[in-house]
């Protein structure tokens, strides 16, 4: 019963990093395009609590399952798709962490405009460029990493 605790739990984590973090990315670029302030505010307003309230709670969640299910299956941490899925996983967190910031930067600008009446700074423009490349290596890890999970392939190298 453990196991199977535990597989829907690390389930559940990578959907929920899966699916915010498509979410996230779909709306700001949406509002992104839109160019309207108001628009932009809110929705970069929202994106910043998801990530705090889902992403964040998931980020923390998988490594505590995923340990958990290798303890309990009885796998090696030196295993290919595990050494992998953990790379992955820090190259996901090495992108989104940066990402975070950048929204909380990219929400103040939009309120600050907002409020001032004034046009998004330029450097908003430069870190919407940052975020939405930084998007791209973190989604395809994820991705990766589901695919290592469901694979569990024997040898990778």
């Amino acid at each position: 019963m453990l196991y199977y605790a535990l597989k829907y739990l690390h389930v559940i984590g990578a959907s929920v990093l899966l699916g915010t973090g498509a979410g996230i990315a779909f709306f700001m670029l949406l509002a992104h395009w839109t160019g309207s302030k108001p628009l932009i505010a809110g929705v970069a307003r929202i994106v910043v609590i998801a990530d705090f309230l889902f992403t964040a709670t998931a980020v923390v969640a998988q490594p505590v399952t995923g340990l958990a299910l290798v303890w309990v299956m009885g796998y090696g941490l030196g295993e290919h798709w595990i050494v992998l899925s953990i790379l992955l996983y820090i190259v996901t967190g090495a992108f989104w962490l940066p990402v975070v910031w950048i929204q909380m930067q990219m929400r103040d600008m939009a309120q600050a405009a907002l409020r001032d009446g004034t046009d998004l700074p330029a450097r908003y423009q430069r870190l919407f460029r940052v975020w939405f490349v930084f998007g791209f290596p973190a989604f395809f890890a994820v991705l990766g990493i589901l695919w290592l999970m469901i694979a569990r392939p024997a040898e990778l190298w």
